[in-house]
């Protein structure tokens, strides 16, 4: 675990890259969000600091202290996965509202709020399965530890997302509503992407399955339009989430 003494700083990176992202959402907006964004929101960002302090006591001496925080992350990573699995009747009620205020909307047509349910739920479960086999490999260090960081890169997207996104259409906003929103989604998981493969490359852990399922669910996100415009796919989120 020696190679991972220094993991601490360099999870400030995506720490900060996700905070970034959803500055202007939430810290903007903060008097017009519900209730569940502003929970959603911290225990995400909890759960980003939990994955900056844990590592500095694993590799620091203090595994007393992060066993006991270890109990606690579990209820917290629950948290996180639950509080946002009920925010997504919002994609369903802003696909219903960009149907009706088009003007308003402009490129974000209702095809992309429908997809980005549709991608947020596997990133979701995706999520809760590496906490799940980090508990299951508890006792291999290296296994538990890397399980548990590709969680920052498999929930990133929505967050930086945003930001990437806001930054795009400020710089395009001459060609509204003529843009195409697709862009920064891509751009985006080109980021992410690069980032789990850099992180898997430095600890070598390239061809670990937790490496493979991160890779997998950002790749899987660059479907987001094709997702959202189908039929199918619309027809059963909507079955299942109520706006």
């Amino acid at each position: 675990m020696d190679h991972y003494k220094s993991l601490y700083k360099w999870m400030i990176i995506p720490m900060v890259l996700m905070q970034f992202g959803i500055f202007r959402d939430y810290w903007g907006d903060f008097t017009r969000n519900g209730w569940a964004v502003h929970v959603h929101y911290w225990t995400g960002t909890i759960w980003y600091l939990y994955l900056i302090m844990q590592p500095y006591y694993a590799t620091h001496g203090q595994l007393a202290k992060h066993r006991t925080n270890g109990i606690i992350g579990m209820f917290l990573a629950g948290g996180v996965a639950i509080t946002a699995f009920s925010m997504l009747f919002r994609d369903i009620a802003n696909a219903n509202d960009s149907a009706q205020l088009r003007d308003n909307f402009g490129p974000f047509e209702p095809w992309f709020f429908i997809g980005v349910a549709a991608v947020e739920i596997v990133m979701i479960l995706a999520f809760g399965y590496a906490v799940i086999m980090s508990i299951l490999k508890r006792k291999r260090l290296e296994d538990h530890a890397w399980w548990l960081i590709t969680t920052v890169f498999i929930i990133m997207m929505p967050a930086l997302g945003r930001g990437i996104q806001n930054v795009y259409v400020g710089i395009n906003a001459k060609d509204w509503p003529h843009i195409d929103i697709m862009l920064p989604v891509y751009f985006t998981q080109f980021l992410i992407i690069g980032m789990i493969l850099l992180a898997a490359f430095k600890y070598k852990k390239l061809k670990h399955p937790a490496t493979y399922l991160a890779v997998l669910v950002n790749v899987y996100t660059c479907f987001l339009e094709p997702l959202g415009r189908s039929p199918v796919v619309e027809a059963f989120l909507r079955a299942i989430i109520k706006d």
